[in-house]
């Protein structure tokens, strides 16, 4: 078994999710050629490929049990993190990625095509200029804020849709200054290794 093999495995296995030998493969495949175009593209500030692995990718599938049915946008997507592994992962889910770097949103495109992701729609762009049929789920982990991310992508997500923001420590802060209009649903800290530091999902609706 491959060392990367071996520390997926292991990462996810506190997650209580269950993924085909197809999806690890998938899964890998990723990472080999997100490894590949960050030492020409520096797609992500991670450069070592075993820390990509529990820092992206186990990262990533986290926040698995708690994406529901429809259309997902990831939003501020990067080089595909979390849109990617959720996509490779929940073939049932029409993910869309959206940022406005053209490097990282190429890379997707080409992520797309090798893995053969029928299920993954990328855009190059910004969140404010986006012209889509608007979303059952937004996530993002990326957002400066709770208070960017619901005022930038509110217009994106239908009545009753919702926000999954991922977080690091609680932020009770942010959560205060949250715009008129959106309450938390729920809090989730997820199951990672310690030494990642703390990790917590956030789910937000409209009042």
């Amino acid at each position: 078994m491959s060392e990367f093999r071996e520390l997926l495995l292991r990462g996810v296995a506190p997650l209580q999710i269950d993924l085909s030998a197809e999806q690890i493969d998938r899964l890998l495949d990723y990472h080999r050629m997100l490894v590949k175009w960050n030492k020409a593209y520096n797609l992500t500030a991670v450069r070592d490929p075993a820390q990509m692995i529990s820092r992206h990718l186990v990262d990533s599938l986290s926040v698995l049990p708690w994406i529901g049915e429809g259309r997902l946008l990831d939003v501020g997507s990067g080089p595909g993190l979390p849109g990617v592994p959720l996509a490779i992962c929940r073939p049932d889910l029409q993910v869309t990625t959206l940022d406005s770097n053209g490097k990282k949103t190429r890379f997707q495109v080409q992520v797309k095509a090798e893995l053969g992701l029928d299920n993954l729609n990328v855009i190059n762009g910004r969140v404010e200029a986006v012209q889509e049929p608007p979303f059952d789920m937004v996530i993002s982990r990326a957002f400066a804020s709770l208070a960017d991310m619901l005022n930038l992508s509110g217009h994106l997500v239908v009545p009753e849709g919702i926000f999954l923001a991922m977080k690091g420590l609680y932020p009770e802060a942010e959560l205060a200054q949250m715009p008129a209009g959106y309450a938390l649903q729920s809090s989730h800290r997820l199951a990672l290794p310690a030494h990642e530091g703390e990790r917590h999902l956030l789910i937000l609706g409209r009042a």
